[in-house]
């Protein structure tokens, strides 16, 4: 992976700063995080991303996912 110095940022200057990373990679794509000196974390902008690309069915399923984690005991207890 070739990281551009432009896209690297540590992690003690996102949690500083974490609007700057977002501006970063609105404008270029991604930001590598670094922690220790070495790159640790990438933060990518999802809307103009091919690597994180969901279909419609797929996004469903991640909301359904996450409703039924936080109301599954709602859920056990309709089913009664």
């Amino acid at each position: 992976m070739i990281i551009n110095t432009e896209q690297i940022l540590s992690v003690t200057e996102v949690n500083q700063n974490f609007s700057k990373a977002t501006k970063i990679a609105d404008s270029k794509g991604s930001v590598v995080i670094f922690k220790n000196n070495k790159p640790c974390y990438v933060l990518v902008d999802i809307k103009n991303n091919s690597v994180i690309e969901l279909t419609d069915d797929e996004k469903i399923d991640i909301v359904a996912k996450r409703i039924l984690e936080k109301y599954l005991p709602a859920f056990k207890e309709l089913a009664k």
